[in-house]
């Protein structure tokens, strides 16, 4: 079965209705403050594009203060901090929280979006996972809101996305590393098809250009976001002709295991080689030498993702779907200029 045709944002059809789009966020939750003659102008709009009608997206009558938090594991600090920042902020809203693990390979029932209506709870944040149309259409008839966090694939524009500006940390460790003085730059992104690693390896190009270094497609490899990719992919580049003289690894995690990686090879962190993450995990301070990483508010992103579901629930839409968090450089000790270049030999005469 195709998927349901792409729709307008709710502010195209408002601006067809000549309406704001909170109210037409109010029709389609069901919400008695909207005159009667607004509401069919609205609802007349809302079929025609193909939105399910608004008993199909009315919130329930009783909402039971839960809220489902899928994540795709649990063995990464980095979903530990997204949910410490969701479960602060519905804990100030007395709200509760129900975790559930879900990977995108895991074809056992139930699928997650059936969790909200086993839990019976009012809404979804969807962390580092996909969305399809049909998955989207299954909440909007059930009345579930949802939040995305850091979304694989590319979400409709009018769905609430929280990141954080992934292109400009790539930018800033790459840049970082180039005023060092290093040329030959190693790139280690996550799972090529995730949104987050496209941006960090465009950053990273984008770097190497304004700098006017020539992006050798070698240098760059593609693991998974945890130590044992960072660790394989370490170990082809130091294996190449040309190894790097340092390394971009694109998550913390990826970066420890460069420095295992590193360290079998028998070069030391950061005289021989210079290593840079992405996330600035609390363990980053705690490493040998401490790592140099980008920072992203990931309890930020949970507690701006939790706000944001909350007042979608209160038939508030956000002024704009997509919310990115700033990130920014942590410079510690584990990058510095690149070694000198061994001498040349002189031939004897």
């Amino acid at each position: 079965m195709p998927d349901p045709p792409s729709r307008p944002t709710l502010a195209v059809i408002a601006a067809e209705a000549g309406v704001s789009p909170a109210t037409v966020s109010k029709v389609l939750n069901g919400r008695s403050d909207v005159a009667a003659a607004t509401r069919e102008r609205v609802e007349a709009l809302l079929r025609t594009h193909h939105y399910p009608g608004p008993g199909g997206v009315a919130r329930r009558a009783r909402r039971s203060g839960l809220i489902d938090l899928v994540l795709a594991g649990l063995d990464s600090p980095w979903a530990v901090e997204i949910l410490r920042g969701v479960e602060a902020e519905c804990a100030e809203h007395g709200t509760g929280v129900v975790v559930s693990l879900v990977r995108d390979d895991d074809a056992r029932p139930p699928s997650w979006q059936n969790l909200p209506a086993l839990h019976h709870s009012d809404g979804v944040i969807l962390v580092t996972s996909r969305m399809t149309h049909r998955q989207r259409a299954q909440l909007e008839k059930a009345g579930v809101g949802l939040v995305l966090v850091d979304p694989v694939n590319l979400p409709d524009t009018d769905i609430a996305s929280v990141g954080a500006t992934n292109w400009a940390g790539g930018l800033a460790a790459t840049e970082h590393l180039i005023g060092l003085g290093h040329r030959r730059i190693g790139m280690i992104g996550g799972p090529a098809d995730m949104l987050c690693t496209q941006a960090r390896v465009d950053g990273y190009r984008t770097a190497l250009e304004r700098a006017g270094i020539e992006v050798d497609k070698d240098l760059v490899r593609y693991g998974d976001f945890h130590h044992r990719g960072g660790f394989a992919r370490t170990r082809e580049l130091l294996e190449l002709p040309a190894p790097p003289t340092a390394i971009f690894a694109g998550s913390d995690e990826q970066a420890m295991g460069a420095y295992q990686a590193a360290r079998l090879a028998g070069l030391r962190i950061p005289e021989d080689l210079s290593v840079v993450g992405f996330d600035d995990l609390p363990t980053c301070e705690w490493l040998s030498p401490p790592l140099t990483t980008v920072r992203q508010p990931l309890e930020e992103m949970g507690r701006v993702a939790a706000r944001t579901l909350l007042q979608l629930l209160d038939g508030r839409p956000p002024l704009t779907p997509r919310v990115e968090l700033a990130t920014d450089l942590r410079v510690r000790s584990s990058t510095a200029p690149p070694p000198p270049a061994p001498p040349v030999p002189t031939e004897e005469r």
